[in-house]
């Protein structure tokens, strides 16, 4: 076997990337005929294959049965592999052997019950298992049965497949596909109301401030979430989006019941310029979700920086708060108060003793980019900090501020 299909195969990164850099020919293909390239999407491996395309992997060379690493990770389900092919230049109009391109071919699998397709193809009826795979744009469930093993991201692929043929899915169509999986945190809404996002136009916004008054939580949430991204999004200069937004938001956030809607709605005001926002921000950090507190702090930059008192005391009274993260948001609130604010200062200092590493190493680094010292003890038995680290562009950006 060659050494970069056994690297591949094993998973073993820094083997390929060492390969790779020797020399070694990145469309190897192993004793089946399956290009390197397949075998990274059949694993499921993003970075396996982003350093494959990095070495000039070719992106639409086939397999023994004729299939495209694009095609593949269509039928698997995997969504963020699709879209980086497609990124990178992967042709979606090679057929498959049924002669489906690769929008024909996400449609089948969107229309397909995935467990009696596994049946079909293992002759096996279960049971299939199941687990949450989660990354940076939303969770999938991996269905596992028989050796197969296919990954729920089929109706996300679908729309963001129109996307790029220019095909304007309908409001509705696409309503439904996000409602078909009750995790809010699946990629497909994060697909679908990014899709819809991208039309500015009355008819959009209005099918989603409609879905306020609907009984159904998840229907308010896909709405809110449209909205919210429309405004998001929106590269004019003048912000039209901001007053419309606020209009609508003030008055539901106060009234909305289900915590995901109201962190939405949340993140809604928090993105946008309008001064209204900011006493009902002032209010939700003290909201029963820790979410919408965390949520509503990170929007309070502004008016603490001017030194508006209500904000800075609200932030100052998350720093004991119960939920770990959101003690690190008002850290990183207080942080914008203005370099002769003692209060924030202290209350930064207080957090030096916080049960939570993660808080006392944000408190410290933000009293030395205040060039406080008190937190330079924590700073300096903290091990060198690698790439991944969760602490490596906090430590960057105070060497940075310290040494120029």
């Amino acid at each position: 076997m060659e050494p970069l299909i056994a690297a591949v195969r094993s998973g073993n990164a820094a083997a390929v990337h060492a390969l790779l850099r020797a020399g070694a020919d990145p469309d190897s293909a192993d004793e089946h005929g399956t290009p390197a390239l397949c075998l990274a999407v059949n694993a499921f491996d993003l970075p396996m294959a982003e350093a494959l395309l990095e070495a000039s992997a070719r992106p639409d060379r086939t397999d023994a049965v004729g299939s495209t690493p694009l095609l593949r990770a269509i039928e698997l389900g995997a969504y963020h592999i699709t879209n980086m092919l497609v990124s990178r230049g992967a042709h979606m109009w090679i057929k498959d052997a049924e002669g489906r391109d690769a929008l024909a071919l996400a449609r089948y699998w969107h229309e397909t019950d995935v467990v009696a397709e596994f049946g079909r193809r293992t002759g096996r009826r279960g049971p299939v298992d199941r687990r949450t795979v989660s990354s940076d744009d939303g969770n999938c469930e991996q269905l596992s049965l028989g050796g197969l093993t296919v990954r729920t991201g089929h109706a996300a692929i679908l729309t963001e497949l129109e996307r790029s043929y220019g095909i304007a899915t309908s409001f509705r169509e696409l309503l439904s596909r996000a409602l078909a999986e009750p995790d809010v945190d699946h990629v497909v809404w994060w697909a679908t109301t990014s899709a819809l996002s991208e039309r500015h136009g009355p008819t959009t916004w209005n099918a989603a401030a409609a879905l306020r008054d609907r009984s159904d939580s998840l229907e308010r949430y896909f709405g809110a979430e449209v909205i919210r991204l429309i405004n998001l999004f929106d590269e004019s200069d003048d912000a039209p989006f901001d007053e419309p937004l606020v209009d609508l938001f003030l008055p539901w956030v106060t009234s909305e019941p289900d915590p995901r809607v109201a962190r939405s709605l949340t993140a809604g005001l928090a993105d946008c310029q309008d001064p209204r926002r900011e006493e009902p921000l002032t209010a939700l950090t003290r909201h029963v979700d820790s979410g919408v507190r965390h949520t509503a702090l990170s929007g309070l930059h502004r008016p603490i920086e001017r030194g508006d008192d209500e904000a800075l005391s609200a932030a100052v009274e998350r720093t004991t708060d119960e939920d770990a993260a959101v003690r690190r948001q008002a850290c990183r609130a207080l942080a914008s108060a203005p370099t002769h604010d003692r209060g924030a200062t202290d209350a930064l200092a207080a957090c030096l003793t916080d049960p939570d590493e993660d808080v006392r190493v944000e408190a410290a680094v933000r009293l030395a980019l205040r060039d406080d010292p008190r937190g330079d003890e924590i700073l300096d038995e903290l091990p060198p900090a690698a790439e991944d680290s969760p602490h490596y562009w906090l430590l960057y950006e105070v060497a940075r501020h310290r040494h120029g």
